[in-house]
């Protein structure tokens, strides 16, 4: 089916525009759905599935703190210049706020990390169908990479954003299955607590905030610091505001108060979230009568972390649920796969290709580059696919990508939209010395365990926790270098920040619509619910 829309739609992907921002014609809906469609690939569902076995309802925090108020601000503080720009990318506003310099690092880094992110979702689909059908885990890699690549190349963004509002309401209906059973099972709420309480005597993995005044009281090893600052500024306010994968789809929206109000949409589904992919992992803390270990100390008859979603699904449905199951999961494995393959693509074509390789060629020839980069991409996943089994579990991979490239360029992106006295040299070293100290932290720590005790301030943090402090010793690290170059450096005349920096920029006004028309309404409401949330799992 998701072949057959990706000849459909490729009538609709002639020129650049409408094959990397899909015309820009899509409704806040559509593109709201989109959006936190794309970052719920197969990746989230079975990494955060593992990362609560592992850390509990802590991880419910990736999708609260570390969500809704970066959300927020990306739909009303940097949409307005993301839109105003009409930049086609991330990489791309850095070049018209900086230069080439820092566009040519950040497409580098994005590139990579792309790359390295996409394998991650093809090793989740491989890993489910290897658990549940029995496949070769080499042949799952091979064939589910190339129906992706298939429907992507067919019809850019268009395809991928048509799929993902498809996919997104698939992975609902059959993810729900497990929560629900489960919830049956244990006997609600304060049955599955009980259980866990009685199953794992020795942590407190049912709470929320409560355990977090020291680093010993919870399952991650991390205090609060690193929960507030290190996820819930850095690295949320990072990934969903600079991580072109879920910028990209906002882009296409049709106008600048869609663009506004689409992440903000996108957000209340967000929300709801671990109902499908948090219950699931506290539930077998509660149920499985076997313990689960790192992906890395897989013995005979074992099972890994990442293992979880799959396990919960052979447990609760049988052969016509758990098609409808298995459907959800490749739903969102392509939703992931998609989203990465489209935003590589942009970022390849538009942001090292034309300006560094062949400048000035025609639209129709970006077009095909852009075709062939999803292909050529697609084969460079499948080799990094291999690297993710050399980490304890799929997300503490994922979230240490976000630490080395993601926080750094969340700090040279906010400076850059807020301050009108950043140079181009302050922006381009910054980001460098950023990327450079977030890698050479996590080198350290490899190399000497002892070091853990000064990076994540506790030497018996977790994978998890030291991500958390690594991004926030790092965008410390990026904001300083930034604004210590500037002081020495000469700044852009104003009339060159038009579009790009507040206090240079007109936006519209909104004073003539409803309240209730206006995103910022929405946000405020967003902000609420998001609050009552950890006051009832406090």
């Amino acid at each position: 089916m998701v072949l057959g829309i990706g000849f459909y739609l490729k009538r609709f992907a002639k020129s650049g525009e409408d094959f990397f921002l899909a015309g820009r014609e899509m409704t806040a809906w559509v593109a709201g759905l989109s959006f936190v469609s794309a970052n719920l690939g197969a990746l989230e569902l079975m990494g955060w599935a593992a990362s609560t076995y592992q850390y509990g309802i802590l991880a419910a925090h990736w999708y609260w703190i570390g969500a809704i108020p970066a959300i927020v601000f990306l739909g009303l503080v940097m949409m307005p210049f993301y839109y105003i720009s009409k930049t086609h990318s991330v990489p791309g506003y850095l070049q018209l706020r900086y230069g080439e310099s820092s566009r040519g690092l950040a497409a580098v880094m994005f590139s990579l990390m792309t790359l390295l992110m996409a394998g991650v979702d093809m090793y989740a689909m491989a890993l489910i169908m290897k658990i549940v059908l029995g496949w070769d885990i080499n042949f799952s890699i091979w064939i589910s990479a190339m129906t992706v690549a298939v429907y992507v190349t067919l019809g850019g963004l268009f395809s991928a954003i048509f799929n993902e509002v498809l996919q997104f309401f698939l992975i609902w209906l059959g993810a729900l299955l497990i929560p629900i059973l489960g919830l049956i099972e244990t006997g609600g709420w304060s049955g599955l607590v009980a259980r866990v309480h009685r199953n794992f005597p020795e942590g407190d993995y049912t709470h929320m905030w409560s355990n977090m005044a020291h680093f010993s009281d919870n399952p991650m090893g991390i205090h609060w610091t690193g929960i507030v600052f290190g996820l819930g500024f850095i690295m949320s306010f990072g990934y969903w505001t600079t991580d072109f994968l879920v910028v990209q789809r906002i882009l296409a929206a049709k106008d600048i108060r869609a663009a506004k109000l689409a992440p903000i949409i996108g957000g209340y589904f967000k929300m709801a979230v671990p109902f499908i992919v948090i219950l699931p992992g506290l539930l077998a803390l509660a149920v499985l009568p076997f313990h689960l270990v790192p992906e890395s100390q897989v013995g005979p008859g074992q099972h890994s972390y990442n293992e979880v979603l799959p396990l919960m699904l052979a447990r609760y449905c049988g052969p016509g649920l758990l098609g409808l199951g298995m459907t959800a999961l490749i739903a969102g494995f392509m939703s992931g796969m998609a989203g990465n393959s489209s935003a590589f693509a942009t970022v390849w074509t538009y942001d090292l290709y034309r300006p560094f390789i062949r400048k000035g060629a025609s639209d129709e020839h970006y077009v095909k580059v852009g075709r062939w980069t999803v292909m050529i991409g697609m084969l460079i996943s499948i080799g990094t696919a291999y690297l993710v089994m050399q980490f304890s579990s799929i997300m503490d991979y994922v979230q240490a990508l976000f630490s080395f490239f993601i926080a750094p360029l969340f700090g040279t992106v906010l400076l850059g939209m807020l301050w009108k006295r950043v140079t181009s040299a302050a922006g381009f070293w910054g980001l460098l010395c950023g990327v450079v100290s977030s890698i050479t932290m996590w080198g350290l720590v490899r190399a000497d365990h002892n070091m853990l005790a000064y990076i994540a301030l506790s030497p018996n943090a977790k994978d998890m926790a030291e991500n958390m402090y690594r991004a926030l010793w790092s965008w410390l690290i990026c904001v300083t270098v930034t604004v210590v170059v500037t002081m020495f450096t000469k700044p852009k005349p104003i009339e060159d920040l038009t579009g790009l920096v507040y206090g240079a920029t007109e936006l519209p006004s909104e004073g003539h619509l409803p309240v209730w028309h206006r995103p910022i309404f929405w946000g405020v409401v967003s902000l609420a619910l998001f609050v009552i949330l950890q006051i009832i799992f406090w």
